[in-house]
């Protein structure tokens, strides 16, 4: 159900179809005796038939729900159909989902990409009319992402609610309150003896990275001389193990260490604490953020040393965590994060 009332949205959605086809009122018929399959209605716009999936959210897991639904009876409908998601505001990991399944979409805010032969239509930059007021709950904000953290590490494991409290430090009704909405969000199930399982690691990876933002660390950005970037990276990192701060590399830095894709100009360390202006010093870092070749980041939560581990020598987060991070940064950041998803985190793909 969306944000507004089921009959209303579509409306909403025949009043839009068709505004952009130019037609008059008496060609647009909506039919809403679709429901037995699944389907929430069908719209017809002069010689164009659309059956319409609507989902109040564009989060990975309504996205694939509704791809799922049209998958399902796609053969079920008589003539020439057209599957066509509605949500309120379509956000890039749908429009990603999307254009992975060739589903058409659009969204009341007015943004379209429908496609059929003889049909196109395309629309974009018009702003989200549906903002939440308020603070929306949020499985992947920065304590809260733990869990999320942890199901990903260990996505081919069966584990119970106190095995994840353990393992991510944190209480029984906050651990609970997360799962639940996880679940809800068809991102989890549990089984009749309460075990945990993730029903899709690369949907709650997506929904994971929809709402992450790495600017909302703490970033510190500077410069450090140095020949080139490895060097850089071995003179940052083995001078904070000397002087015992705890710290992991992300984003390119990372990225080249696990996977060899491709150089980088910027070193990105997690650091627990901001270390003494004589460790700084020793190391020649000048805070500057114009031409900065270092960026220190002091995370909103410490989960994000989840999973970390040495790489040649040198401690990295855990490839989950990079992955996300890299689309915070610069250069041919979003490159190496398709990459380093596609070498590091497979999953059970090939089982």
């Amino acid at each position: 159900m969306l944000a507004i009332p089921e009959q209303e949205a579509i409306q909403q959605i025949a009043d839009l179809l068709g505004d952009w086809l130019r037609a008059f009122k008496d060609d647009v018929g909506v039919r809403k005796d679709f429901n037995q399959k699944g389907i929430d209605a069908r719209i017809d716009v002069g010689d164009h038939k659309f059956i319409i999936e609507s989902k109040a959210s564009s989060n990975a897991a309504q996205v694939n729900s509704a791809i799922q639904t049209f998958k399902k009876h796609e053969v079920s409908f008589e003539g020439y159909t057209i599957p066509l998601l509605a949500v309120p505001f379509m956000g890039d990991v749908g429009r990603k989902l999307c254009k992975e399944a060739n589903i058409s979409w659009l969204d009341l805010s007015g943004n379209a990409n429908i496609f059929a032969p003889g049909l196109r239509i395309l629309i974009e930059g018009r702003p989200n009319r549906f903002k939440s007021i308020g603070r929306p709950s949020n499985p992947f904000a920065p304590k809260s992402s733990r869990i999320a953290r942890w199901l990903l590490i260990h996505a081919d494991q069966l584990m119970s609610q106190r095995e994840i409290v353990q393992a991510t430090d944190m209480d029984e009704g906050f651990t609970s309150r997360i799962i639940s909405r996880l679940e809800k969000e068809g991102l989890i199930a549990k089984s009749k003896e309460g075990l945990i399982r993730v029903l899709d690691p690369d949907l709650l990876l997506d929904s994971w990275r929809e709402r992450y933002s790495f600017s909302k660390h703490q970033i510190i950005k500077g410069h450090v001389a140095a020949r080139s970037s490895d060097e850089l990276l071995e003179k940052v990192t083995n001078l904070l193990l000397k002087k015992k701060v705890p710290h992991a590399a992300t984003g390119l830095g990372a990225a080249w260490l696990y996977t060899r894709f491709s150089g980088f100009r910027i070193v990105t360390l997690y650091l627990k604490f901001r270390p003494p202006d004589e460790i700084l010093n020793l190391l020649g870092f000048r805070e500057e953020p114009r031409g900065a070749n270092v960026w220190l980041v002091f995370p909103k939560d410490g989960g994000v040393f989840q999973g970390s581990e040495e790489v040649e020598g040198l401690r990295c987060v855990h490839p989950v965590q990079v992955y996300l991070d890299l689309f915070g940064h610069p250069e041919r950041a979003k490159e190496a994060a398709v990459f380093l998803r596609q070498e590091l985190l497979k999953w059970n793909k090939d089982a």
